[in-house]
C-alpha cells in the first residue's frame, strides 16, 4: 500500500507541472469583429487588445474573461493590424489604410501618428525593441513582394530591406541580437543580424512549410517563434534554429495573429478571421512581449 501511495503521489504531482496545451479554446464571443480581425496585445491588468470590433476602423478591450467592449475609434481613413505596447499606458498599430504607424494613449485614449511614410506598400505588423524602435512588416500582397521599415523612436522611418516576398509576421529574439520576419505567399520564415542602431544584415532562411499560410507571430522569453499559420488552423512553434517543436490546433482555420499575457506571461490569445473572435491556449514558456511589460510596469 505505502508504494502504491508513493506512485500515486508522483503521478499526482508530475499531474500539477504546467505543460504546454495543444488545441486553443474559446476566449470571446464569435462574430463580434470583422474579417479583418487582428491585433492582439494584452496591457499590465490583463486586458487584450484587438483591432476591427464589429467594424474596421476600431479597436476593443477584452476583460480576462473574454469580454468585449469598445476601446477607441481610430481616425478617418485608418485601418488598424497589428498592435505592439511600448511601454505600460502606450500601443502603436500599423495602420494598413493610412500608410501610419499610430499611436495609441491608453489613459487618455488619444490616438496621434508616429510616423507616416506614403512609400509603405501596407503596413501590417509590428515588433519593437525595450529602447522604442519599431520594426515594421510592409507586404505588397497584389505582387507577391514585400519590405521592412524602421521607425525610430521619434518616427523618422526607414527602409532596412527590401526585394522580399509577401512580409507579415514579424518579431526580435529575447536578446535583440536577430529579427525575425516570415513571408505568408511563399511560406519562408527569415532570420537577420539586428545591430543596435537598427540595422540588418546576413539574411538567412531558418524555415520553409509546404503547405498553408503564415500571418503574426512572437517569440517566447526562450527565442521560441509561435507563427500563426493562417488558413492552416494552427499555431505552429519554431525553436530559434527554425525547427518545428509543437503545433497547437485552433478551432478557427484563419489564425491571423497572437499575443502573450495572463498572470505569468503563458497565455496566449491568437485572433481568427473566419470566426470574428479570439481563442486562447497555454504555452509552456512566457512571450518576450509579456516580460517586456513587466519590465515596463517596474518603471517609476
Amino acid at each position: 500500500m505505502k508504494t502504491f501511495i508513493y506512485f500515486l503521489s508522483i503521478f499526482c504531482s508530475l499531474g500539477c507541472i504546467s505543460y504546454a496545451q495543444t488545441s486553443s479554446k474559446k476566449f470571446s464571443a464569435e462574430g463580434e469583429f470583422t474579417a479583418n480581425c487582428e491585433g492582439p496585445a494584452v496591457d499590465s491588468e490583463g486586458n487584450v487588445y484587438a483591432v476591427n470590433f464589429a467594424r474596421d476602423g476600431t479597436i476593443a478591450m477584452m476583460n480576462k474573461r473574454g469580454k468585449s467592449g469598445f476601446f477607441i475609434t481610430l481616425p478617418k481613413g485608418s485601418t488598424g493590424n497589428g498592435i505592439r505596447f511600448g511601454d505600460k499606458n502606450t500601443f502603436y498599430v500599423a495602420d494598413f489604410t493610412g500608410h501610419n504607424v499610430l499611436k495609441v494613449d491608453i489613459i487618455t485614449k488619444t490616438v496621434t501618428v508616429l510616423a507616416n511614410e506614403p512609400k509603405m506598400n501596407q503596413p501590417n505588423d509590428l515588433a519593437i525593441t525595450k529602447s522604442g524602435n519599431i520594426f515594421c512588416s510592409d507586404p505588397n500582397w497584389k505582387d507577391g513582394t514585400g519590405q521592412i521599415w524602421h521607425v525610430s523612436p521619434e518616427g523618422k522611418t526607414r527602409l532596412v530591406a527590401e526585394k522580399m516576398g509577401t512580409t507579415n509576421g514579424i518579431d526580435i529574439s529575447p536578446d535583440e541580437k536577430t529579427l525575425y520576419v516570415n513571408e505568408s505567399v511563399q511560406r519562408n520564415v527569415w532570420a537577420f543580424d539586428l545591430a543596435a542602431d537598427g540595422t540588418l544584415s546576413n539574411k538567412r532562411l531558418i524555415h520553409t512549410f509546404a503547405d498553408g499560410g503564415m500571418d503574426g507571430m512572437r517569440c517566447d522569453v526562450e527565442g521560441n517563434l509561435y507563427i500563426a499559420r493562417h488558413g492552416k488552423g494552427e499555431v505552429a512553434v519554431l525553436s530559434p534554429d527554425g525547427k518545428v517543436i509543437q503545433t497547437i490546433t485552433t478551432i478557427g482555420k484563419k489564425v491571423s495573429n497572437i499575443c502573450f499575457g495572463g498572470s505569468n506571461g503563458k497565455t496566449c490569445y491568437i485572433t481568427l478571421q473566419d470566426r470574428g473572435c479570439l481563442e486562447t491556449f497555454k504555452a509552456k514558456t512566457a512571450g518576450r512581449e509579456w516580460q517586456m511589460m513587466e519590465a515596463y510596469s517596474a518603471k517609476k
